[in-house]
């Protein structure tokens, strides 16, 4: 098991960052990281805490923008991965859909079944 981010709050204005990841060692373990966070977003995570845990992601997106040197650039940049990550999951659910795989939808907040009937 890896740590791919941990983010603690000690205290007031303390919070600490570990990893277990080093992208300089191994630089493609970023887009690897991407796809599956992407597939545990639209599968495992939802119907559990995901409302908290998304909200949070995105207190740290802010805060990266917020202190960028280039806000505009780095917006731009995760536009663009973000749009070319969405092409590529809606062409791998349709290839799935086409072979004949289901694909189900839950809103936030909404659990799949236990079992089904």
């Amino acid at each position: 098991m890896k740590k791919i981010l941990e983010v603690l709050r000690y205290g007031e204005n303390d919070i600490r960052f570990h990893t277990d990841i080093d992208p300089s060692k191994d630089p493609s373990i970023i887009h690897q990281t991407v796809v599956e966070l992407a597939m545990a977003m639209m599968t495992t995570l939802w119907g559990g805490n995901e409302q908290a845990v998304l909200a949070m992601v995105r207190a740290l997106a802010i805060s990266d923008l917020g202190v960028s040197v280039n806000r505009r650039q780095m917006v731009g940049f995760l536009n663009e991965a973000s749009a070319d990550l969405a092409l590529s999951l809606q062409a791998a659910r349709k290839a799935f859909e086409e072979t004949g795989g289901k694909v189900m939808v839950f809103g936030p907040g909404v659990a799949p079944p236990k079992s089904r009937s």
